[in-house]
Order: structure tokens, then sequence, then C-alpha cells
């Protein structure tokens, strides 16, 4: 006998994680007979909010729910992002670029890494950037869409985006409630719970409204309204791996280069982001408050922003980890509610847009199967661990020893994955990706490199091609990628001529 379909489905806060759910619901089941998705969300409550720069899965996310590109960059005062560019985090004055896409090309059935290896044993000199179209047309300021069917380097190109996340919450937000997604304004004050099994039945808001649900999706930020406070699941703290605790976040004016780049820059005690918009610049200081004082730290931030502060800091605090399970009884948590992971790789809406996609595939009746819902926790513990990893081998693999930070952070005790990577890259240039997890090879290889673990040997198949077959093919691979990116539109040109670019009216209001 089949259980009962479910028909409510009631989502707590709004921000970008409760207004990417909802228009997600109401694209995929909203055509289902008697499906309504409702959103709680107050305008008391404010959102964080600097989750600004993603990675390219967000093009998957938009297209699935009928985004116009175009559109999309007006709305939200978008920019491209053809990766991060890391500075000072190796050691003071050096630089390197995680880019989107693959670096050269693979040769004789082994990966370009290993030919890379060898050119360097040979006395070539060039970095790993110089092999990436990515990271080339990025640091020229130059963007342009990939183009998968050629054999230019621009096949190998993958973009995400940098935007307003308020401007976007708003614009999704328009977009579901068009498909008739219903929103309530109003601060939950109670959680009505099933006295048998304990599901959440219902919430009351402050305003004497009872909203009543079969599903609940909790987006209530670090609150956790639901899952950790009504439901008690308990948090499983990471902060021993990754220490930042804090941060501080102002908005600029435009200034300083116009690049397709999210800036990382390490700092004494944590590290700075930067993030061009089209009508301004985010920026944000992410520190560990046990190594830096908060108003230290907010200085230090306003001394090193490229335009002029264009609101009050928002100071913050969290606590690196996860919730035990993001799906507990028929209460599931996307974004903050679940979990946190600092914003270094930009992982923070991938988590939502991850989150949503396993709830869509894994969508409950009213049974609520056991079976479903370890699958999902069990997905997406694997993926929150996946990326802390990659996290973390950022900050052991440094020469950097100018603070007590980053010796604490020299001396981690590393996961074992992360640790087994470095040592199987540092013996013989290999690089695996395990259960499919969300950094490639190529995003691994890039990492790694910048914060200088180096090969000690490689693949014996690049000993096939000969030494100066070797170099000459290394210099015209980076010969093509330079012309490549030289021949590519300015950003600001791109978006102009395609019609992505906010008006200067707008420009000169914003």
């Amino acid at each position: 006998m089949n259980a009962e379909p479910i028909t409510k489905v009631v989502i707590v806060g709004g921000g970008t994680a409760g207004w990417m759910a909802a228009t997600a619901l109401a694209h995929i089941m909203g055509k289902l007979p008697s499906f309504s998705i409702t959103l709680v969300e107050s305008e008391a409550i404010g959102t964080v909010g600097v989750g600004e720069a993603t990675i390219p899965q967000i093009i998957g996310f938009n297209r699935m729910i009928g985004l116009d590109e175009m559109e999309f960059m007006r709305e939200t005062r978008a920019t491209y992002k053809l990766g991060i560019e890391f500075v000072d985090w190796l050691r003071l004055g050096h630089s390197y670029v995680h880019p989107f896409g693959t670096h050269g090309i693979d040769m004789l059935g082994i990966e370009f890494q290993h030919f890379w290896i060898r050119g360097k044993a040979l006395g070539d000199t060039a970095s790993i950037d110089e092999y990436s179209i990515a990271a080339m047309a990025g640091k020229a300021g130059k963007f342009d869409w990939p183009r998968p069917d050629t054999k230019s380097p621009m096949a190998k190109l993958a973009y995400a985006f940098q935007f307003d996340a308020a401007r976007y919450a708003a614009f999704l937000r328009k977009k579901a409630e068009a498909a008739g997604v219903r929103r309530i304004e109003g601060r939950v004050v109670e959680v009505e719970q099933e006295s048998e099994t304990g599901h959440v039945a219902a919430l009351m808001l402050d305003n004497g409204t009872k909203v009543e649900g079969e599903l609940f999706v909790d987006c209530s930020g670090f609150r956790s309204l639901l899952l950790g406070q009504a439901l008690d699941v308990p948090f499983s703290d990471w902060s021993h791996w990754l220490p930042c605790d804090s941060a501080v976040a102002v908005p600029c004016t435009l200034g300083g280069r116009n690049e397709p780049l999210t800036r990382s820059t390490a700092r004494s005690a944590g590290w700075q982001w930067r993030i061009p918009l089209q009508h301004r610049i985010g920026n944000g200081h992410v520190f560990a408050s046990d190594h830096l004082d908060r108003s230290e730290a907010t200085d230090l931030l306003l001394a090193n922003l490229d335009g002029e502060p264009l609101a009050e800091p928002n100071q913050l605090s969290f606590k690196a980890g996860h919730r035990a399970r993001a799906w507990e009884k028929n209460v599931v948590a996307l974004g903050l509610a679940a979990g946190f992971l600092e914003p270094l790789e930009s992982t923070s809406i991938h988590l939502v847009q991850s989150g949503i996609a396993r709830l869509m595939s894994l969508f409950p009746d009213k049974s609520f199967s056991e079976v479903e819902i370890a699958r999902f926790n069990k997905e997406t513990e694997r993926e929150y661990s996946d990326i802390r990893d990659f996290l973390v081998l950022h900050y052991h693999c440094t020469e950097r020893d100018d603070s007590d930070f980053w010796r604490y952070c020299r001396n981690l005790e590393m996961p074992d994955g992360v640790l087994e990577k470095i040592e199987m890259f540092r013996r013989s240039g290999r690089i695996f990706r395990e259960n499919n997890e969300l950094f490639t090879e190529a995003s691994w290889l890039s990492v790694m490199l910048g914060q200088g673990v180096v090969p000690l040997t490689h693949h014996p198949v690049a000993r096939l091609l000969d030494e100066t077959e070797t170099l000459n093919r290394l210099a015209h691979i980076r010969k093509v990628i330079e012309q490549t990116a030289q021949q590519l539109p300015t950003q600001d040109q791109f978006l102009q001529q395609r019609g992505g670019a906010m008006s200067p009216r707008e420009r000169l209001s914003a």
C-alpha cells in the first residue's frame, strides 16, 4: 500500500537558502496535485548575506530553475568569477590562483601535471597558473563563455558568479512567488510537535498565525530553529581543524583591480576576502578570536579596502562544523542551519544547492522512510567532510610562522584523507578524487602546488617524450593560452555586449 504523498511544505527563513529552496521546489514539484509551499520569514531578523562568491555548479542550478543569465547578472549586480587568487598564504609576497577548469593538455594517456613536473626538473620555470586559461584570463581581467566543442583552450574554461546575495534572494523570491509560493511575514515563537513521533506539526508566529505543514525545511541560519533548537540535533564541532570563529564584513566603493576573480589574502590570524561586483566590492575578514581581538580585526579590514566603506562593519561569530544529522524526523536543514564551513573556497551557496538536489532526489512521503533519511545524512556528512579536508589543506601546508595562529595551523593534526592525498602527490605527482568529491583533481593540483607541496617525481610515461619535445610542448601550450587570453574581451566589455551590465543610471545611484 502506497504511503500518502506530502502536499504541505513549510520553509522557515528566507535569505539565499530559503528562496533557493522555495524556487527549486516550486519549479520541480509545484505542479503536483494539491502541492503547496509556504515560506515564513521575518523582516525583523536579518540574514548573514556575505556569501556572494560561488563555484561553477551554480550555473546548473540557475539553468534548472529557468533563469536567464543576463537578467540574473543585471538584477544581482553580478560579475563573473574564473577562480580564487590566494595572496600571502604560502608565504608573504607569494600568490597563486585556484582556477576553474583544467590545466594544459593530458598527453600519452596520463595527466598533464606529470609533464609539467618533468619540465620543472628540466629547468622550465613557468608556474602552473600559466597552463590555465581561467587563471590567465582572470588575471588579465578578461572573460568569455566557454567553447566546449572546439580545440581552443576555451574548451577547458569553467566559470561561476560573484553577486549581491540580498539581491539574489529578492530575485528568486519574485520567481518563487510567481510560481505559487506563499510568503508569510512573522517570527516563529513556538514549535508544535506531535506527541507520539516528535515530528514538527506547526509553527506559531508572533502575530498569532499558525502555520501547519508536513515537511519542514529549516533555513533559519545559525539559529537552526527547528533542527538544532526544537529537535535538539547536536552539533559536530570542527574548530580544532578550522580555528577561525569570527568575521567582520563591510562593502566598499569600487576601486583597485577589476578582475573576474575572488581574492583571499592571508592575514596574521585568518584571511580577508575581496569580491568585486558591478556596483561595489564585498569585503570581509575571517579570523580566530583566540589570536586576534575583534576591534583589531575590524581595523585591519578597514585599513585594507580598495574604496570607501559603504556601511558599518557587520560582526559575525560562528563555529566550524555541522549538525550530526541534517535531516531529522520531518525536518531538513539547509545552509547555515545545517552547518558552517568558512567561505574560503566559496562553498556556502553550493552546500545549499547540493542539499536541495539531495532532497529532490530523496523526497519523502508521509511515512518518512529511515532509509532515505539515512542516505541523505550520510551523503551530507561526507560532503561537509570533503570540503573541510580541502580547507584544512590551505592552513596546514604553509611556510608562514610569523604568528601564533600560523604556527598552530602548521602543526594541526590533519584528517587522514588529507594526509594521504598530500603524501601521494608529494611522492609521485598523482591525485585521486574520492567518491566523486566536490573538488576535482585540478583543484587539488592548483592548491597543493600553490601551498608548496612539491612532487619528488612524476609518472614514468612522461619520460617517453625527450627533453626537447617536452619543453617545446610546454612552451607551445603556454603560448596558445596566453594568446587566447589576450584576444578575449574584458569582463566589462562582455557584460555590455551581452546585456548583463547594470545601467549607467543604476551605477550612479548604487
